[in-house]
């Protein structure tokens, strides 16, 4: 149920995606306190997106998750950009993070929803 959509600017090789996909996932899944077997992780690149008005190396990520409190969102606001910088090299203030706490009853998995 945890999720963690990456759009960036940049275009990344398949082999980098790969890895960054795996700790993307294990970074939300230990902030979250969810099995990583429920963890999705999606990354877009080479996307054509202005920041600041520049084309500067970018991200934007989407963070949803049933239960998402404040702090975990804080933990994950600290967290999530050092991986990005590491792999990507983008600055951390070129980087946005959406945080959303999704009801159980508005997250579908398996035909049903949590809630």
């Amino acid at each position: 149920m945890p999720l963690v959509n990456l759009n960036t600017n940049v275009d990344i090789s398949e082999a980098l995606s790969s890895q960054l996909l795996a700790q993307l996932s294990k970074e939300l899944a230990s902030a979250t306190g969810k099995p990583e077997n429920y963890v999705m992780v999606a990354i877009t690149v080479n996307k054509a997106m202005l920041f600041g008005g520049t084309a500067e190396p970018l991200a934007y990520l989407e963070c949803k998750s049933i239960g998402l409190s404040p702090a975990q969102a804080k933990a994950l606001a600290a967290s999530l950009p050092k991986i990005i910088t590491a792999a990507l090299n983008i600055k951390p203030n070129r980087i946005y993070i959406e945080f959303s706490n999704c009801p159980a009853e508005f997250w579908g998995w398996n035909g049903s929803t949590f809630g």
